[in-house]
């Protein structure tokens, strides 16, 4: 594992339906974020079509190409690369996040908690099992967007090992203080990263708030973005995070049993 790691969180509006362009801006971006030499870049949930629920069937059969897409990405670049799309599945699909390592596909999670304020899980498939996989930057732990509110879940991942947690989002207004909160406090509980990618902009009535963040094992943010298409970069040093917890051993001094 190295014990630096340059990342990126990939912010933008996604356009609705528009698998070409978000394909596009996609190409452009993680082409910018290799340049500076990262080596782990984070996309945004459902990146390449959105919530277009009217024809998400139809658009998640274009999902293959776009995986491969990254792929050859991935390799050209050397890096880790992690976004979800829809993934075909029966009669309806399912909101996975693909993890692509240097060309490989290293693993995919299907979101488990569908959001269902929005109608998430009249749509899709949930999953019913968490990941946490080994990659050339380590060990991540995969979210997605709504996953956030279920701390369960990050801490399962960290006692599997994680190294960053990523998380893939659509998580629009008025709700970002949750947002910032609840990703403040998995990093702090957990005593690790993690890496979140937002998107931004009006996507029909909702209204996404961008503050995509990088944050540290402490809560301490590494980088933070605004309302606008962005590329966050943060260097991630994997001995502060283990002095962290040697300085304080929340992981040793968990009582299990008694909770």
């Amino acid at each position: 594992m190295k014990r630096l790691v340059k990342v990126a969180a990939v912010q933008f509006n996604v356009v609705v339906g528009d698998i070409d362009a978000n394909v596009a801006y996609a190409q452009e971006a993680l082409g910018r974020v290799a340049a500076q030499g990262c080596n782990l870049a984070v996309l945004p949930e459902m990146w390449s079509t959105g919530y277009s629920y009217r024809n998400l069937n139809e658009l998640a059969l274009r999902t293959p190409e776009v995986v491969e897409e990254m792929g050859r990405l991935s390799r050209e670049y050397g890096m880790v690369i992690v976004g979800s799309l829809p993934e075909p599945h029966g009669d309806k699909v399912c909101n996975t996040a693909y993890v692509l390592d240097r060309g490989t596909l290293a693993g995919k999670y299907r979101k488990i908690h569908l959001f269902s304020m929005m109608g998430e899980d009249r749509s899709l498939y949930g999953g019913d099992s968490w990941l946490m996989v080994e990659t050339s930057v380590g060990r991540l732990g995969v979210f997605i967007c709504y996953d956030l509110r279920f701390p369960e879940l990050a801490r399962r991942l960290a006692l599997e090992g994680a190294d960053i947690l990523v998380v893939p989002a659509e998580w629009p207004k008025p709700r970002q203080e949750h947002w910032r909160t609840l990703l403040r406090a998995r990093a702090i509980e957990n005593q690790i990263f993690v890496v979140a990618a937002n998107c931004c902009g009006v996507q029909a009535k909702l209204d996404f708030f961008g503050e995509s963040m990088i944050i540290g094992p402490k809560g301490e943010l590494l980088a933070e973005g605004g309302y606008e298409n962005t590329e966050l970069i943060a260097t991630l040093d994997f001995e502060v995070m283990e002095n962290w917890r040697l300085q304080i051993p929340c992981f040793l001094d968990r009582k299990p049993e008694c909770y």
